[in-house]
């Protein structure tokens, strides 16, 4: 059996094995991975800090982590955020009407694991933001060591977030007992050459669409059904499905009320899935505003309005799409996509351009045979 190798040892090998370029911003996260590994080893006295890594797309942040993650001799977990988020949820909901649930979650956490690695911590949800200060700060006291890659730094999590000022304590512990590193290489390692696998199309009107031919290779000879599925506990219509693939307009998975919970039940499913009719998904803002309510929380408000970020009528669908590939991406399953203009055109500006970088970053590592990487 091969020893697990350290952060350092696995960056190493594959500069020398797999052709890696170096890259300082990389190396510097190296050296901070190397020395949370080696203390979580040595058994140390002294509470260890936690490493966060933030920066662009592609730069690497997801696979030193899980060079970290792979070579621990010590209980870890390895969890996309939405998976984490969905857990926590979970879990709360079960410890209603216990007394600080939140301590009580943490200490769970602590008696199974010392290590958490979560991968793509980004904030939206107002919900979210409320629970993760207290929460953060029950983990870090019960002595779970947390390991977390971001397209931000902690201080910009949440920037535009309604409350934010309710998110603060959250920053506060992440700052407090993690070591934060910008891993900012302009490299977008996700872009490097390799052999092509198209798995995105164009539609063009009067020609017959490519997926009929993709969905055929996929599921061979198994039964197919245009029969429809439940997911989350809410019926879905695929164009068709099989044991090998599931086949969606992008109006029935991105235009419905669906979640990341729902995403995560469909990649455990299928080990493929298709979308058609993909829309332009740009399209101008508009300002909005809504009612203050009960939904201010313990605050005292003055009566009134209050502004929400300028939105698209597409952007509810480009949430769930950026889920939906976040998805796809950390399970390693493919997606093949036939849209009505080219990937790059998809959502050029807007509200959510930021997240969509990562988008768009994942779909093209998805144009190419090393997709899925092995091991995923």
């Amino acid at each position: 059996m091969t020893e697990p190798l350290s952060p350092e040892q696995a960056y190493q090998q594959a500069i020398a094995q797999s052709g890696f370029v170096r890259d300082a911003a990389q190396e510097q996260a190296v050296r901070a991975l190397e020395h949370c590994y080696r203390a979580l080893h040595n058994n140390v006295g002294e509470s260890i800090s936690g490493v966060y890594l933030w920066g662009p797309v592609g730069c690497g942040k997801t696979w030193l982590m899980d060079c970290f993650y792979r070579g621990l001799k010590v209980p870890a977990r390895r969890l996309h955020f939405h998976h984490f988020m969905q857990w926590v949820h979970r879990r709360l909901f079960a410890l209603t009407g216990t007394a600080d649930p939140l301590v009580v979650l943490a200490g769970e956490l602590a008696e199974a694991i010392k290590v958490l690695c979560f991968d793509e911590l980004f904030v939206t949800d107002i919900a979210d933001a409320m629970l993760l200060g207290g929460l953060f700060q029950a983990m870090f006291e019960s002595g779970v060591v947390m390991v977390v890659t971001s397209n931000q730094a902690p201080r910009q999590l949440y920037s535009d977030g309604f409350n934010r000022e309710r998110f603060l304590p959250a920053i506060a512990s992440l700052e407090q007992h993690m070591t934060v590193v910008a891993v900012d290489g302009a490299c977008d390692h996700r872009l490097h050459p390799g052999a092509p696998c198209q798995r995105y199309w164009v539609r063009e009107p009067g020609r017959p669409g490519a997926l009929e031919a993709v969905f055929a290779q996929l599921t061979g000879t198994a039964a197919v059904s245009e029969g429809p599925l439940v997911l989350g506990g809410r019926e879905v219509n695929p164009v068709r499905h099989s044991e090998g693939a599931a086949w969606f307009t992008f109006a029935e998975l991105c235009e419905q009320p669906l979640s990341a919970a729902d995403f995560i039940d469909l990649c455990e499913r299928f080990p493929a899935i298709l979308i058609s009719d993909v829309p332009y998904l740009g399209g101008d803002s508009r300002p909005a505003k809504i009612a203050r309510g009960t939904e201010d929380a313990a605050e005292r408000v003055a009566a009134g309005d209050r502004d929400l970020p300028p939105l698209s009528k597409h952007d509810d669908s480009v949430r769930r799409f950026i889920a939906l590939v976040d998805e796809c991406y950390d399970c390693g399953v493919p997606l093949y996509i036939e849209a009505a203009v080219a990937m790059q055109g998809l959502y050029p500006r807007g509200y959510l351009s930021f997240p969509f970088r990562r988008t768009l970053s994942r779909l093209q590592e998805m144009q190419l045979q090393r997709f899925p990487p092995p091991g995923v």
